[in-house]
């Protein structure tokens, strides 16, 4: 059991393993440490086989330099802050009128 962030390094060997695995005609392993963005461009390239083209096989290693960059994660950020902000930005529905009490079980 591994505790914690995989370090960089753990996170190319897992990248490297997995890009094999699809490549080879296997599924995304679970439990990589690899990102959502990664995970998709890694399985994109697993639906694609036999015949996966090299551009995405490109762009699963930008997703992944996205993970190591922090780009993917800011975007992911960005991407909440606006959905909470359009959340807030909506009229709140009137609360329901009151019914009374509600009724007490039989025992």
């Amino acid at each position: 059991m591994r505790y914690g962030r995989p370090s960089t390094e753990q996170l190319r060997r897992n990248f490297d393993s997995v890009l094999t695995d699809v490549l080879s005609g296997r599924g995304v392993r679970t439990e990589t440490g690899l990102d959502t963005p990664t995970e998709n461009a890694l399985w994109a390239i697993a639906r694609a086989r036999p015949s996966a083209p090299d551009a995405l096989v490109a762009a699963a290693y930008r997703a992944f330099a996205g993970q190591l960059d922090g780009t993917n994660a800011a975007v992911w950020r960005a991407e909440m802050d606006r959905r909470i902000a359009a959340r807030g930005a909506r009229p709140r529905p009137d609360p329901p009128a009151d019914r009374g009490p509600l009724p007490r079980p039989a025992p």
